[in-house]
């Protein structure tokens, strides 16, 4: 199964992109703690390459602390690139935000009353709209658990000279790289109506395995470290109930409490992916 998506509202919201560029002063880009690399849209590299850039890995409270400090070091590393940590408590964000775009724009201290202007960016599901309405003070963006779910932009006072313009998460048109697909069909950035679950919750078992068995071995209850995929998935399923009318294994619900999980935290802080050596 080759995982992609790629809605016609998100070939829109390219276009919107490629327009807005040409006028902002720098671009913020939310990317998520627990993949990073993933979760960077490779687009706005292309488009953005001059522009400096902000990165904020988000819901870091979901990630692996350690790597997510390796990654900070990385991205702050990079050339005209600056980068922050967010969980749960974002009540200074707005500041740090500013602190961080004054910076990195060349021209801010040139003179105190030029405005400015700085796109926010970030694929589906990443916890956008949720660090807007913590910038803004108030629900100034839509939020839920399913992306895609900011529609159009929107422009947010940041203070006396910036100000945000919101866009709506956008994927790229090819997912060449299936591991680092796989990742975002596991902390949510496809929408679940994409995807097969069985087969997603299968390949999910399989990398949670291979990056932290100890998480799955305690959570689910399971002795012995499961000799195939089946086999943990069996335990996984039986663990959390997970039985049609008939009595035999449901691999549907199965997949979705492996996801859910993973999702919610209940597995622990778990990163899917390192920075590059």
């Amino acid at each position: 199964m080759k995982i992609s998506w790629y809605p016609g509202h998100m070939h829109k919201a390219k276009k919107e992109l490629v327009k807005t560029l040409s006028s902002v002063q720098a671009v913020i880009e939310v990317v998520d703690a627990r993949a990073p690399a993933a979760s960077t849209n490779p687009l706005l590299q292309e488009l953005a390459l001059e522009k400096p850039k902000l990165k904020i890995m988000n819901k870091a409270d979901l990630a692996d602390s350690q790597l997510t400090q390796r990654w900070l070091d990385y991205f702050n590393s990079q050339s005209k690139q600056s980068c922050l940590i967010t969980e749960l408590d974002k009540q200074n964000i707005g500041k740090l935000i500013v602190d961080s775009l004054e910076r990195l724009s060349p021209n801010s201290a040139e003179d105190i009353n030029v405005s400015q202007t700085c796109l926010i960016v970030g694929i589906p599901n990443v916890g956008k709209s949720t660090l807007i309405n913590a910038i803004a003070g108030r629900k100034a963006a839509k939020t839920g658990n399913e992306p895609a779910v900011t529609k159009g932009q929107q422009r947010i006072k940041l203070d006396k000279r910036w100000t945000l313009i919101d866009s709506p998460g956008m994927m790229w048109p090819n997912l060449e790289e299936q591991r680092a697909a796989l990742c975002l069909a596991l902390t949510g950035a496809i929408r679940q109506t994409a995807l097969d679950i069985e087969e997603i919750g299968w390949l999910s078992a399989e990398l949670l395995m291979e990056i932290d068995a100890e998480a799955l071995l305690n959570r689910y209850r399971i002795a012995e470290a499961p000799e195939s995929t089946e086999q943990l998935m069996e335990a996984i399923g039986l663990h959390v109930g997970a039985r049609n009318k008939g009595g035999s294994l449901d691999w549907h619900k199965t997949a979705e409490a492996l996801l859910n999980d993973y999702r919610s935290g209940k597995l622990g802080r778990i990163s899917l992916e390192a920075p590059p050596a």
